[in-house]
């Protein structure tokens, strides 16, 4: 039996909306993003349809995707979930698959990792969620999972961060826990 890959395409009317979408809030939070241009933005991102798809799987689960920089090297404009709590459609996850499979009972639905690789986008490095937290204050009120150090999640760990009293923190938990407040904030370049 032949394998039926799911297109990973918006309509034209799923783009028109989600292109508007983005508009706004690049012209609502022009902190994010000093000295570029929408219209250059949004041309690229027409001429790539997986990723349109993408940032709506961003915008569907309620990462409030917006550009945060464009790679001097390559063009590509970098955009990151910018929801200002973690992500209320991507909660209650463990971090991947190694620990969604090691756990015995009380699974959760998903892994953090699994799911962002099955929306095309990664998982915030710690670097990515400092520069994150100087655009604004996000998940004074939840945390998120973060890309991890391959040396952490072999001794069992996965990383997550917040911001509380003023600061961002970083910290650690086994990879198999899941939390009602804790999901995972997404980049994608494009």
């Amino acid at each position: 039996m032949k394998s039926v890959k799911a297109k990973k395409e918006l309509s034209p009317a799923q783009i028109k909306v989600l292109l508007g979408t983005l508009k706004a809030r690049f012209e609502k939070n022009m902190n994010r993003h000093k000295g570029l241009d929408w219209t250059k933005a949004q041309a690229t991102l027409e001429a790539n349809p997986e990723k349109l798809w993408s940032l709506g799987e961003m915008e569907r689960t309620g990462g409030e995707p917006d550009v945060v920089g464009q790679d001097k090297e390559t063009g590509e404009y970098i955009l990151f979930d910018c929801a200002a709590e973690s992500p209320k459609g991507r909660t209650s996850l463990c971090y991947d698959r190694e620990a969604l499979d090691s756990r015995k009972e009380h699974k959760p639905k998903d892994s953090a990792s699994d799911m962002a690789a099955a929306m095309g986008i990664e998982l915030l490095t710690e670097e990515q969620y400092q520069e994150l937290q100087k655009l604004g204050e996000f998940d004074t009120k939840s945390s998120s999972w973060l890309n991890t150090p391959p040396a952490m999640r072999k001794l069992g760990g996965a990383l997550f961060g917040d911001r509380r009293f003023g600061r961002v923190f970083f910290y650690h938990n086994g990879a198999e826990s899941y939390y009602g407040g804790r999901g995972f904030r997404g980049s994608l370049r494009v």
